[in-house]
């Protein structure tokens, strides 16, 4: 991934947030929300939702490179796509708990120098 496409990251992060469900996705209320008037741990709980949305996503694309199992049938498909679903979600939303990337710590310094928290 090129860092220099995070902002098409963000942008598809508003898309896809609008079209699917995902434990680690916000809401449409937390999309349109004025984080202006926000405390400092609701901004660092935003900021890291995002990063775990990133992360998912991240861990998504790279399961694509693995090969494709050649005994799965379609009947067992939906089981197994589900749980591996929910499986990279939780793994998203642990690793973002413990340490994650960074980045959450960095978006939420840059909020807080715009929103002069």
């Amino acid at each position: 991934m090129d860092i220099n496409n995070i902002s098409n990251l963000y942008t598809q992060f508003i898309k896809d947030t609008a079209s699917k469900s995902s434990a680690t996705a916000p809401t449409e209320a937390e999309l349109k929300k004025d984080y202006s008037g926000a405390s400092e741990d609701e901004l660092m709980a935003v900021c890291k939702k995002f990063e775990a949305y990133f992360l998912e996503q991240c861990f998504k694309e790279m399961y694509k490179t693995v090969g494709k199992d050649e005994f799965s049938s379609a009947s067992t498909s939906t089981l197994v796509d589900f749980y591996r679903d929910n499986l990279i979600q939780t793994i998203a939303e642990q690793s973002t708990e413990k340490e994650g990337l960074g980045l959450a710590q960095m978006l939420y310094e840059q909020m807080k120098r715009n929103y002069d928290l």
